[in-house]
């Protein structure tokens, strides 16, 4: 039987941090991360796939946060406004590690492959949210154009929230993100007639 380690995961992602920020990312080793925890390599491996995933192991449940609140939105929510929705049920998440995220948001900047990481996470996010959208009943290609703006949303507003020295919380930085995006695309006016006409070509 596996002898049970309070707060594993939490202990060697503090660990984990706490060398990539004296040693750096590239000179750590997975062996470095456990000692400092007082644990395993064995024991992190079963939190973590590999040195990498300490920086990006909240992505499953920032996807079930995201897929529940378009669930959850109002059903004559537009499809954008149901995703602007979800993305401010998460800011609770973030609200304690706020530290957390501007240390990770570093060593994923100095990173390419933590940069290409990032990136897969966010377009598995964009396709989880479109998912949710299409089993409101929201057809294409307007569920994945507001998935993907969502997460476009999203990533400013994270940038936005992590320099915020007003520590202002995340949701402000959302809608500051949508309605910037609105006005950048004329939110609200109707598409001209002969892009109507393409797109319902595009449907056919």
């Amino acid at each position: 039987m596996a002898r049970w380690e309070p707060d594993a995961r939490g202990r060697l992602e503090r660990a984990a941090m706490e060398l990539y920020r004296e040693r750096g990312y590239d000179q750590t080793t997975v062996a470095e991360i456990a000692a400092r925890a007082g644990l395993t390599e064995r024991t992190f491996f079963r939190h973590f796939a590999d040195k990498r995933e300490v920086l990006f192991w909240g992505a499953a449940g920032l996807r079930q946060l995201i897929t529940d609140g378009i669930a959850g939105a109002p059903p004559d929510a537009a499809p954008l406004d149901a995703v602007a929705a979800a993305l401010e049920a998460t800011a609770p998440v973030f609200d304690q590690r706020r530290a957390f995220a501007r240390q990770r948001q570093a060593l994923i900047a100095a990173h390419p492959e933590l940069q290409e990481r990032e990136v897969m996470k966010l377009t598995l996010l964009a396709g989880a949210a479109a998912e949710a959208l299409r089993a409101r009943g929201v057809g294409e290609p307007a569920a994945t154009l507001a998935a993907e703006a969502g997460m476009a949303i999203f990533k400013v507003a994270f940038e936005g929230w992590l320099r915020d020295e007003k520590g202002r919380g995340l949701p402000h930085h959302l809608r500051a993100a949508l309605g910037e995006l609105g006005s950048v695309v004329g939110r609200g006016r109707p598409a001209p007639a002969g892009a109507r006409r393409a797109a319902r070509r595009g449907r056919e």
